[in-house]
């Protein structure tokens, strides 16, 4: 097992890709708590992956709250399991909207949960890392990388996730804590498959990707649990992309 007794945090799990992650990490060993806004949802999750026969809790969590993290989230985590050594921030929105019609409240709301929660899940687990090291993924998106047409909060915002990933990995290093951002391409998930099938857009994405064929969250998953273990244990401040070839055309 990848990840055995390693104790991992994985915030938006209640559904794709975090729901994947949320289920390797714990079929690879670790100790998952897995949080997410949708408690009803998580709920579910944290079953089925107790039914499996893995070791998991689920906390509601808003993760724009500093209090949240602080308060309820890293609390209940160090007072359980006396310790965390990775953290995926996964939890996120999008915002599709033209340019010039996004407003300051969209742009708040959007940096509250894409990029000030990354933020904060990082001043909240940092203290509670063990002195042989750890692992903090953060989600980006190849928006970061590219940019995405009617999605300028949600393109701000994830290129902020990269840079600020880049900056506290060159922070932590001498702690042998890793940080490194996920860059996700386009992946079917409940909430964008009517979007990415559709007739009217479907020719279009698949004609962006060299390898023709969208993610999946187990794709994701999978990269994120390389970087969670030991075999990247050199290395830090990058930005994985894993989608089909997107970024390289």
């Amino acid at each position: 097992m990848r990840l055995k007794n390693k104790v991992a945090i994985v915030t938006g799990a209640a559904s794709g890709i975090g729901e994947a992650i949320a289920h390797t990490f714990a079929r690879e060993g670790a100790k998952v708590i897995a949080t997410d806004i949708q408690g009803d949802k998580l709920a579910e999750i944290i079953d089925n992956i107790q039914a499996e026969g893995h070791e998991a809790i689920g906390l509601v969590h808003d993760v724009s709250s500093r209090e949240n993290w602080f308060g309820h989230v890293v609390a209940t985590v160090v007072g359980t399991f006396g310790k965390i050594d990775i953290l995926v921030n996964n939890a996120g929105i999008s915002a599709s909207q033209p340019f010039e019609l996004q407003s300051e409240e969209l742009w708040r709301k959007v940096y509250a949960i894409n990029l000030n929660s990354v933020m904060l899940g990082m001043q909240a687990v940092l203290p509670h890392m063990p002195e042989t090291g750890g692992s903090i993924i953060n989600l980006s998106s190849i928006a970061a990388i590219t940019g995405t047409a009617g999605a300028g909060a949600y393109t701000a915002s994830k290129g902020a996730v990269s840079a600020i990933s880049r900056a506290a990995a060159v922070d932590y290093a001498v702690r042998k804590i890793r940080v490194n951002a996920l860059v996700p391409g386009n992946i079917l998930t409940a909430m964008s498959e009517p979007f990415l099938t559709s007739p009217e857009y479907q020719p279009y994405f698949l004609g962006r990707i060299p390898m023709g064929t969208y993610g999946s969250s187990q794709d994701i998953a999978n990269a994120a649990l390389f970087l969670a273990s030991d075999e990247s244990s050199y290395i830090t401040g990058i930005e994985l992309p894993v989608d089909g070839g997107w970024t390289a055309k």
